[in-house]
Formats: C-alpha cells, structure tokens, sequence
C-alpha cells in the first residue's frame, strides 16, 4: 500500500514538475539581461507605445489599450529585479532599477505631455478604471509575473507573454498618472502610480519564487551581510505595498455586500402594485437609503414597516427616505383600457398594443439607468470628489403653453460641500458624456 501510494504521488508530481522543460540557464539569464537596457530603439519604443496607450485611454477603446501593452518593452526591468535578486547577481539588480526608473520616468513625462496638447481632456471609463488598485490587482501581477518567468525559462514559450503582458497592464496605469499630473487631480495620479507599483513589486516578487523553484544557480561571491539586507527590504516592500490594497479591497467588498442586501431590500419590501421604483442611492456618510418612486404612492405605514425590517438585511442604522411624485401611472391607465378590448374595434386594438409597447420601452430605460448609476457610483468620485451620492432618471416635462413634451435625462447627485461652477460644469459635461444623453440636467443636494 505504502508503495502504491510513492507510485501515484511520482505521477502526480511528474505532471506539474517543470524541471524537464527548463532552457539553458545561460541563455535564459542573457535573454532576461538583454531586455533590461532601455537605450536607443528600446527606448524609443517604449515612447510609442506609451502615445498609442494614452489615445487607447482617450479614446475609451480597449482594442488600442491592448495593442499598446503588447508592444511595450516595460516587463524586461521588473523582470530583471526578480531574476537578480533569485542568483544574487547585485549588479544585474542595479542594472534593472536604473533602467526600470529611467523608463517610468519618461513614460510618465510622455504621456503627461500627450494629455497636455490634446483637445480631448474628458477621463473616460477606461482611465478611471486605473486609479483604484486592490487586493485584486495584486493577484493578478502575482499569478502574471509567475506565467512569465515560467515561460521566459522553459521550451514551450507559445503565446504566454504577450498574454502576461495584457493580463498585467504596466502601460495604462503610467499614461493615467500622466493625465493626472496633466490635468492637475493629483488623486489620479497616486492612485493609479500605485496600481504600476503593485504590479513591479509582485512581478518582480513572482520572478524571484520561480526562478527559486526553477532551481537556478545562485551566485556564490555574494556578501552574506548584503545579501539578508536585500531580504529585508523585499520583504518589507512587499508588505507595505499589500496593506493599502488590502484595505481598499475590503471596502470595496463591503460596498458590494451593501449594494447587494440594499438590492434585496428594496426588491421584497418595496414591491407594490402599481409602484415602479425609479431609482436608489445609498449615503453611507448619513446612513439613509433614498428612493425614488413614481406611479401608485407607498403608504407611510408600509414606509414604516420597511424600515424595522432594514436590520434583517444587514443595514441596521441605515434611515430609509422614499420620494415620491403624484404622476398618474400611464401603465396601469392601459390596463384599464385593455379591459375594455372586447367592445374596441381592431384599429384601437392596434392603438392599445402600441401604447403598451411604449410604455414598455420607457420602464426598460428607467431601469437601465438604474443601473448605469451603479457603474458610475464609483467613476464619479474621481471625476469630483465631493459627489457621495449619484442617481440618474429619464423624466418628461411637458410645457403649459404649448403641447409640446420635453424629455431629458435628471441627475441628482447628493454632495458633502456646495460645488463651485467649474466643478458643476465639468461634473455635468461628464455625466452627460457618460450617460450618453441628449440633454441633462444636474440636481444637487448637500
């Protein structure tokens, strides 16, 4: 049984055992040491890249982001760091931090310059996506940095570092910071330096446990002294840069589980005939859950009774505000009117069926921006700080002296202090561009 058991586990192991594919160790480390040099056409190259990622991020358009990533020179540094650091070979680490800063550096000045000159300065989804790092983006620089040593030292290269490359996203970040120092929001910038710092630091860290793992020869002249001080300062590096994406993935979790048991509430305690919920915000600087409702109004007795039961859904201390307006419920009009279908002739049969199918495309866009202001929740916080709250809605006004009926779209966005005019108007313009709308109207609240 015993030998059973060694047999199997040979087997196992022989699968996952990446020792029989290895390069050369020499060629290996020569082709890492060759990528570390930013000089000349690496260098130019690198500038590209960063133009064509900077337009990516203008331009909201993942296709270029992507190709930018690809053709970036930026992983051969941080590559550079793990491996030097795994041979005790101090003079390919000084080597690969001169060259991993003289890159930053410049990349950072080029796209700060391309964000200067061009006319189109909005921050665009693709941007905002870069200035809030977490736990996550750890895991994935991690897991990436371990597929790419893996196929920089074995045989079977395939398509793992073009691959490792987008996963890892070095180039996105450095333009946002770019656009951040160019447009003068300093919070874009720390934020999304971080996210590039959280992927050198756990690349380079994944570099340094597969070549450990890879079993590749240490170099022996090393002093021992140095060699425990490099250690420590890893060591303390990489907890340091942990602890605030830590932290910022746990809010984020929370806010999720928020978002999630408000949803719920919402659904089963706040479901009515002939009541269509508008739209819902949650403030949790106040603790309040604001609802918006048209059609059918909520009685204050079931208002109430919805508010003892907030504890049963992980919101205790949370108020709940519900505004509602007096319009007629056009909805539950054409039920009325379907009911007497059986003494209408077929042209208003006709009629009817195109009424409801207005109706329903008009409650599938108030749904829909429901939902847009879930996405934006947290984009606008970078776009203008002092927003806490955001909820958006498609409204109709109609005119008292002519017939005619104006449709926009309405943003209320609840903020901690009065906006200035510029914040109004660029929160506006942004909020109009983000919600793809004709015309809006921004409502603040304090």
């Amino acid at each position: 049984m015993t030998q059973d058991e060694r047999t199997l586990w040979q087997v196992v192991k022989g699968y996952f055992n990446a020792l029989p594919d290895k390069e050369s160790e020499v060629e290996t480390i020569n082709q890492i040491s060759s990528g570390v040099r930013f000089h000349g056409s690496n260098l130019w190259v690198l500038i590209f890249a960063i133009f064509i990622a900077s337009l990516g991020l203008n331009l909201n358009s993942t296709a270029i982001i992507i190709g930018a990533m690809l053709i970036s020179p930026l992983m051969g540094p941080i590559i550079g760091m793990g491996l030097s650091v795994g041979i005790n070979d101090f003079e390919l680490l000084k080597r690969s931090v001169k060259n991993y800063l003289v890159a930053t550096v410049i990349s950072v000045i080029t796209a700060t310059i391309y964000f200067i000159i061009t006319p189109l300065n909005e921050a665009q989804s693709e941007l905002l996506s870069r200035t809030s790092p977490s736990l996550y983006d750890v895991l994935v620089a991690i897991f990436g940095g371990a597929a790419g040593i893996l196929a920089i030292a074995t045989k079977g290269k395939g398509n793992v570092i073009p691959g490792v490359a987008i996963a890892t996203a070095l180039m996105p970040p450095l333009c946002t910071a770019g656009y951040g120092l160019a447009v003068g929001e300093f919070s874009f910038f720390f934020g999304a330096f971080y996210l590039f710092f959280i992927n050198t630091v756990f690349i380079a860290l994944s570099t340094f446990v597969g070549v450990r793992m890879l079993r590749f020869k240490r170099k022996t002249f090393v002093n021992t002294q140095q060699l425990k001080k490099v250690k420590r300062y890893i060591i303390a590096i990489t907890i340091i840069t942990m602890l605030p994406a830590t932290y910022m993935t746990i809010q984020i979790i929370r806010t999720s589980v928020r978002d999630s048991n408000t949803q719920q509430f919402i659904k089963n305690e706040l479901t009515f005939k002939g009541t269509q919920i508008l739209s819902h915000s949650r403030n949790d600087d106040k603790k309040t859950i604001r609802v918006v409702a048209i059609g059918k109004s909520i009685e204050k007795n079931d208002i109430d009774k919805a508010n003892l039961k907030l504890e049963n859904y992980h919101l205790a201390g949370y108020r709940l505000n519900v505004i509602q307006g007096y319009q007629s419920d056009s909805l539950l009009l054409l039920e009325g009117k379907m009911a007497q279908v059986s003494k209408a002739t077929q042209q208003q049969l006709i009629e009817q069926t195109a009424q409801l199918n207005t109706v329903s495309k008009q409650l599938q866009e108030y749904t829909a921006y429901e939902n847009l202001g879930k996405e934006i929740s947290q984009e606008v916080k970078a776009v203008c700080p002092k927003v806490k709250t955001i909820s958006l809605s498609k409204v109709s006004e109609a005119r008292t002296d002519t017939s005619a009926t104006l449709r926009y779209t309405v943003a209320v966005a609840g903020c901690v202090s009065p906006l200035s005019g510029t914040e109004r108007t660029q929160l506006q313009r942004w909020l109009k561009a983000r919600s793809k709308a004709d015309s809006l109207r921004l409502i603040t609240t304090l």
